[in-house]
């Protein structure tokens, strides 16, 4: 992701932050599915083995998307008055929780 222009010296690095953790969310994300097809091509579970692997892709994608989409937001000036969590934050969490349950269902076999 790009960075974000400072507009005060005083005004912390929130955005730059934000920005960080929206690329480490989505780096973790699709190392979780580069670990899962590892594990698929080794234990040879057919064509359903690689649908965990594709849910991380598409997480991760889904990820990065919204994080640059807030990126965006937080470089707007004046900022809007609303910049809290929306239906896609929601959407993100729910998202890396239906990943975790399915990597944890997808690993004792």
């Amino acid at each position: 992701m790009s960075t974000i222009a400072r507009k005060d010296p005083d005004d912390g690095l929130q955005a730059e932050r934000t920005a960080l953790a929206w690329s480490r969310t989505s780096f973790g994300v699709l190392g979780n599915g580069v670990l899962l097809l590892l594990r698929d091509l080794h234990h040879d579970s057919g064509p359903m083995g690689l649908a965990p692997a594709g849910l991380a892709v598409v997480v991760a994608l889904l990820t990065y998307l919204i994080g640059r989409r807030r990126q965006r937001l937080l470089r707007s000036h004046p900022l809007p008055r609303l910049i809290g969590a929306g239906r896609e934050i929601h959407l993100i969490g729910i998202s890396v929780i239906a990943l975790t349950v399915v990597t944890a269902l997808a690993l004792p076999t």
